[in-house]
């Protein structure tokens, strides 16, 4: 265990039992805290010798707790899933209770700001993927409406990956699988129905990314789809993220595939930013060591932050980005900017990077919580 061999001796099952408990505190592992510590900071765990007093006067050394950064309590941090938008909110709520009309006025009104609609149409498409009363409705009150074509098309996605489930490719059994592509199959032409009903919206492309990656597109051809996307809207925030994922190495690409579209993309606007931090937390979880500190990352970090509080700060996308940041900046040592993310998010760990760790998102996000916070306390 490194510097604690220095530090034990006959007290070692002592001070073994006051770190575990102080990890599990922090969600953390006990050789995740151990090496958090410095080695002053980690001398307070263990006990004094019997024939050696404490010193009167000497100092001890608190670890800083998440409320005297201003952060909710850990008890509170919660996966649940989060719309900060309140009118999406509303109008997913309403279509899960089997109203539409909501749902079909917000898309009327939100027009073409397409990172927006595409957010909608995505949260829509959850609901329908789960009760499709809402839809049959809508279908039937307007058909040939492209806004219902784009949400049907985008909630038989949803259903395949619920069948699918979120689980590494080895792990999905042969049956889901099979009932996966099944409902894909038919995704497609639906998502290029919705595609044809609405000549100039990019969101019905934004699903068909999400099915090239899917079904397993060669690159050419899903080139071709991206090609589609990026003529209607060069910068869609969600087609970024979901072609991001189709050039990880466990895809369609490669790590040097996947760096060289999160460049191009952060390039082209500060909201995109967050690519090159999606594509180290990839490399990270695919085993490339020093993902984190690839001087790629900083930059975009530095290009990122504005964005969040400025113009971006209520855009769709940001908690994610937010997210992405947060862990950046713990890995960058810049704890105090990081806790500043961490205020922002709140008791929010519904992001998909946080269950990346296998330990579950509410145990990754307090665990990168507090490091940030044990940063921002050392200065």
């Amino acid at each position: 265990m490194g510097i604690l061999s220095v530090l034990f001796d006959s007290r070692r099952r002592k001070t073994a039992i006051a770190l575990a408990k102080a990890a599990r505190e922090r969600g953390m592992t006990v050789e995740q805290f151990a090496s958090s510590l410095s080695r002053e900071d980690l001398a307070r765990y263990v006990p004094p010798a019997k024939n050696k007093p404490k010193a009167e006067n000497e100092p001890k050394v608190e670890m800083p707790e998440v409320a005297q950064f201003g952060l909710p309590p850990d008890a509170e941090v919660t996966a649940a899933e989060f719309i900060p938008d309140a009118e999406i909110d509303s109008a997913r709520q309403a279509l899960a209770s089997g109203d539409w009309r909501a749902a079909a006025q917000l898309l009327t009104t939100i027009g073409t700001n397409w990172d927006r609609r595409a957010s909608l149409v995505g949260r829509l498409g959850d609901v329908v993927a789960n009760d499709e009363t809402g839809l049959e409705r809508w279908r039937a009150e307007r058909p040939g409406d492209p806004s219902v074509a784009a949400v049907n098309a985008d909630g038989l996605l949803r259903l395949a990956w619920q069948v699918r489930s979120g689980l590494q490719a080895q792990h999905v059994s042969r049956e889901q699988w099979a009932k996966f592509f099944a409902i894909l199959e038919s995704a497609e032409p639906a998502a290029r129905e919705a595609a044809a009903l609405a000549p100039a919206d990019p969101t019905p492309w934004v699903t068909m990314l999400t099915i090239a990656r899917g079904r397993q597109y060669d690159n050419n051809a899903f080139r071709e789809v991206w090609a589609q996307l990026v003529a209607r809207d060069p910068v869609n925030l969600a087609a970024h993220g979901s072609a991001l994922q189709y050039w990880c190495a466990k895809w369609g690409g490669s790590h040097e595939l996947m760096w060289a579209f999160a460049e191009e993309g952060a390039a082209k606007h500060p909201k995109l930013a967050w690519l090159p931090l999606e594509a180290a937390h990839e490399a990270h979880f695919g085993g490339v060591d020093g993902a984190w500190q690839d001087p790629r990352v900083a930059s975009a970090v530095d290009r990122l932050l504005p964005w969040l509080e400025g113009e971006g700060r209520d855009a769709p996308g940001t908690a994610t980005s937010r997210a992405y940041a947060a862990r950046a900046l713990v890995e960058l040592g810049r704890g105090r900017e990081a806790v500043e993310q961490f205020r922002h998010l709140g008791v929010h760990a519904d992001a998909t990077m946080w269950a990346y760790s296998g330990k579950g998102p509410i145990v990754e996000f307090r665990k990168i919580r507090y490091l940030a916070c044990y940063q921002a306390a050392k200065g």
